[in-house]
């Protein structure tokens, strides 16, 4: 089903950084800054008049990372295999840009996958180049992925898998889309295989909170896989920003 194929990943959380050196979550610079980067684009389907709601695009972009991950296309020869190494071999990097109407329709016409929420559309692609991004996706904003619930979301499901979001940080909906996909991935290489296809045959079925103060601290000194942003924007480098809770990896 594929892995960190660089074999360099494990778990990340304050207390293991120093034990993780090939984390592509640390801001220090590392053998991964070396490798060529790549970027792995996001698009979310933002309709001016009828936006979806934060959390469903939060849940639903970290589904798309895993599809993309999980798809036979990414895998062994596939098509987007060597591209998928490349940027796996790198800093994970993930960028969100919005899209509506017509832009949404020709980023819908490259290769990609689309992933439906209850209402919100995302499409992931192959990665690409830091600087080489398809013209069609170049030209979408970063900005405008400004979203909100309109309630406050139910909550997460004891057993499901629940990607846990910092209650000390304001991020963007862009932002936190692409945090939540770091974590998916982070579960995603964690899991055993038999586990991941279970997953990925029920659908990737998942829930993003945002932890209370309280919870939050245990869960950084939980051992679960735990992302600490490199610091390319919005907040400082080495911020933990989400936690993956999937039930096969609690201790």
């Amino acid at each position: 089903m594929g892995g960190d194929p660089a074999g360099r990943l494990g778990r990340v959380s304050d207390n293991d950084i120093p034990e993780s050196p090939g984390s592509p979550f640390r801001h220090e610079r590392t053998e991964r800054d070396e490798a060529p980067q790549f970027v792995l684009p996001l698009v979310v389907h933002i309709e001016k008049d009828d936006p979806p709601a934060r959390t469903d695009a939060l849940e639903t972009a970290a589904r798309a990372v895993l599809v993309m991950l999980a798809d036979e296309r990414s895998l062994g020869d596939g098509e987007w295999a060597g591209v998928m190494r490349l940027w796996q071999d790198a800093r994970i990097r993930k960028v969100v840009r919005r899209a509506r109407g017509g832009e949404w329709r020709r980023a819908s016409a490259l290769p990609g996958i689309t992933v439906t929420g209850d209402a919100a559309e995302v499409r992931v692609f192959p990665p690409v180049p830091l600087d080489g991004w398809p013209k069609e996706l170049a030209r979408l904003q970063v900005s405008g992925t400004d979203l909100d619930d309109p309630r406050p979301p139910a909550p997460a499901p004891a057993e499901g898998p629940v990607l846990w979001l910092s209650p000390d940080l304001d991020m963007s909906a862009g932002k936190a889309m692409a945090q939540a996909g770091h974590g998916a991935q982070l579960a995603w290489w964690d899991l055993p295989d038999g586990e991941r296809k279970a997953w990925q045959a029920a659908g990737f079925p998942l829930s993003v909170r945002t932890a209370g103060a309280a919870r939050w601290r245990g869960l950084t000194a939980s051992g679960l896989p735990t992302v600490r942003d490199a610091g390319f924007t919005e907040i400082a480098p080495g911020s933990c920003t989400v936690v993956a809770d999937h039930p096969a990896l609690r201790r």
